[in-house]
């Protein structure tokens, strides 16, 4: 099979479409520009299809750079028959190209090597091949292969059970076989590690811990990697005699005629103890790993995805609280475009204690600057500061608060890029200014950050950082291009993930417009440093211009697309300056009157161009954003004391994992709606907002048990 018919059949699509998307891979185009704008080449592939080709386009031509380089290296051996290349050419998995190249690929210093540089290899070839012969095996050693290095019977039988063990080992079909029944059979235990230190009891569930191998979940796999990390728990993988042996003797059967049939016994055993047995263990210790990776690494996209996805609050302007104790609550106020109005610095908790002197100062701020909206970081002290701002909010009706996501402020604070924009602010004072612009944009504010540092995963920290890194980047540029970007008020960061830009172009084209001015249409990107042909064509779709000299350049039209645009609107009687109340009834006439396919014929484009074309003339530069359910805005604050098994309360979606999905419900503790209380196929995602009852309540354990509440 091809590469495009393999993926293709993973993704349940044409190997046509496969096929297109590879080619325009090939020719430097970037998954957003391939799946919005060359949807008649890919039959409409979406972004996450076309991603996924691409991943796994990379993968497949990783593993044939592998099999070129193993077969080279055999080659250079001389040891490469026209069997061995025909099932390497045919091996589809690196394990299975690691396993056909084991008794090939150079060693460190083996107990085999030396046996065979001693000339024992002959010995070895008889045991494996239990040789028939009457003669005594004592005769036959004594006669053929003693000499000074081998000065007895034992060392001679011993170094040629070496090179059997060696070769069973690294037997491509043994630990195939052993392997595939070891990750289904197989056993993994894990005990406490006696002078261990686990205050806390993070690990107790796992201190006389079994279960079988295909039986194990993602989250007990990464919990079990980070508390042997940690040197809590000693991990095994127990593979049953049974499992193992039946592999070996499937190629290494012994003859009881032969005298060789006892050694070749010792040799499996020792094979199997020293060898084999500890290689399949890392095999499945491995796969497992990836297995759980994968599945954690998804768990976080889908969660940022969601949190990228949280619709802006437009229009307000924002304080943000960055909680703290003894540093005290960092303020600071941002306009609705986010520009910085004014901070400070607020000592309501201990040790100061200072909560009439810290509401004056907030009253002062709200009243200067018409403040409409209290953000609150939800880390340290979070709920402590959420009290004085839900007092605040009691005499000023028109204000409301709301607690957001404050990963990764920090992070932004002390980089380059808020030193940039704010270069004589105090870093702890840039971390409230980001809390405050989270509101008014939280895809905007989050891209500043790397998404590693935003906790909504899964053991974020303990998995394959650089595949992380690759599938949240995958994600960040996703939702940016989907949603669009206004080019004249951008920021570096938010620029560097439209498809074609980067960093480098990010700064010039920002760089181009402090010099010059603001951009006054898409065309004027071209007089950008660096922006050449291929970046313009793969960036301008998602680059808009607000109030520029086409209306055109504030859609997700494509300029390529602009004749056949202005063609459609010509047709429908409309131009692009036409209202959007009087556009939709033409537009319906007109494909009313002549149906899609003809008038896409007649334009010379696509049906699926055309499709988008006239959405984005109903709807220009709509927002996908918009069609999400928007932040709860309290006024109001709970203690865990106010709570009763049974009351019912809105909650927010603040994490989603394995067992379940942490609530925010306005307390101090996030409550867990476990995920037997989920109904059967539904899918929450980070921001949704929900109805949960109150099932359970341990205040000395800080916990809150949840029930799904049905509408």
């Amino acid at each position: 099979m091809t590469h495009a018919q393999k993926i293709a059949s993973q993704l349940n699509v044409r190997p046509s479409q496969v096929d297109a998307v590879i080619r325009l891979l090939d020719d430097g185009n970037t998954v957003p520009f391939i799946a919005r704008y060359r949807k008649e080449m890919t039959g409409s592939l979406d972004d996450e299809q076309v991603r996924i080709a691409a991943d796994e386009v990379a993968r497949l031509r990783a593993i044939d750079e592998r099999r070129a380089a193993i077969l080279k290296s055999i080659e250079e051996q001389g040891k490469l028959s026209d069997e061995l290349r025909t099932t390497i050419e045919a091996a589809e998995t690196m394990t299975t190209l690691e396993d056909l190249y084991a008794p090939y690929k150079p060693k460190r210093r083996t107990r085999a090597m030396v046996a065979r540089e001693k000339g024992l290899e002959g010995l070895a070839e008889q045991i494996l091949k239990q040789t028939l012969t009457q003669r005594p095996i004592e005769e036959i050693v004594t006669e053929a292969y003693l000499n000074e290095q081998v000065p007895t019977v034992e060392e001679a039988l011993q170094g040629a059970r070496d090179i059997v063990a060696e070769a069973i080992s690294d037997n491509a079909s043994v630990r195939q076989v052993t392997r595939e029944k070891a990750l289904k059979f197989a056993k993994v235990t894990a005990e406490k590690i006696e002078d261990a230190v686990d205050e806390k009891g993070v690990y107790q569930s796992y201190y006389a811990f079994e279960a079988r191998v295909d039986r194990l979940q993602a989250h007990q796999i990464l919990a079990l990697n980070r508390g042997e990390k940690e040197g809590n728990l000693r991990v095994r993988v127990h593979i049953d005699e049974r499992d193992w042996r039946s592999a070996v003797v499937a190629e290494y059967e012994g003859d009881i005629l032969s005298p060789f049939v006892d050694q070749l016994e010792l040799a499996i055993a020792d094979s199997a103890d020293r060898l084999l047995l500890p290689a399949i263990e890392r095999d499945v210790r491995r796969e497992l790993s990836e297995k759980a990776d994968n599945h954690a690494i998804q768990v976080f996209a889908t969660n940022l995805r969601a949190l990228l996805n949280t619709p802006p609050l437009a229009g307000h302007t924002v304080l943000g609280l960055d909680p703290g104790f003894r540093t005290g609550c960092k303020v600071a106020v941002v306009d609705p475009t986010g520009k910085l109005l004014d901070t400070g610095t607020i000592y309501p908790h201990e040790p100061k204690n200072d909560w009439t002197g810290a509401l004056t100062t907030l009253e002062d701020m709200v009243n200067r600057h018409h403040v409409t909206l209290i953000t609150i970081g939800n880390g340290t002290a979070s709920r402590e500061t959420e009290k004085l701002a839900a007092e605040l909010t009691r005499g000023a009706p028109s204000v409301k608060y709301l607690i957001v996501n404050e990963a990764g402020a920090s992070v932004y604070s002390a980089s380059a890029l808020a030193r940039a924009e704010f270069p004589n602010l105090d870093v702890s004072l840039r971390g409230a200014a980001s809390i405050a612009r989270r509101a008014q944009d939280p895809l905007a504010e989050l891209v500043k950050i790397d998404p590693r540092s935003i906790g909504v995963g899964l053991y974020q920290h303990d998995v394959d950082q650089t595949a992380l890194g690759h599938a949240l980047d995958g994600v960040v540029e996703s939702v940016v291009n989907a949603v669009g970007v206004d080019v004249n008020t951008a920021s570096p960061a938010l620029l560097t993930h439209v498809a074609g830009v980067g960093p480098k172009l990010a700064g010039a084209i920002v760089a181009h417009r402090d010099a010059k001015g603001p951009f006054t249409s898409r065309q004027t990107l071209r007089e950008v440093s660096g922006l050449g042909p291929k970046a313009f064509e793969q960036a301008a779709g998602f680059l808009r211009v607000r109030d520029g000299q086409n209306p055109l350049d504030a859609s997700a039209i494509h300029p390529e697309s602009y004749a056949i645009a202005e063609a459609v609107l010509a047709k429908a009687g409309l131009s692009p300056a036409t209202p959007l109340v009087e556009r939709k009834p033409a537009l319906e006439a007109l494909t009313t009157a002549t149906p899609l396919s003809d008038l896409a014929a007649e334009l010379g484009c696509g049906i699926p161009t055309l499709t988008d074309i006239l959405e984005q003339f109903v709807r220009p530069g709509r927002d996908p954003r918009s069609e999400t359910q928007a932040p709860i805005l309290r006024s109001d604050v709970l203690k865990m004391e106010d709570l009763l098994v049974g009351m019912t309360l809105q909650g927010t979606v603040r994490n989603v994992v394995d067992f379940g999905a942490f609530i925010d419900i306005g307390v101090k503790q996030d409550g867990l709606l476990h995920r037997t209380q989920i109904p059967h196929g539904t899918v929450l995602k980070v921001s949704d907002i929900l109805d949960v009852e109150i099932l359970k309540i341990e205040p000395e354990r800080g916990r809150i048990g949840l029930g799904w509440v049905k509408k």
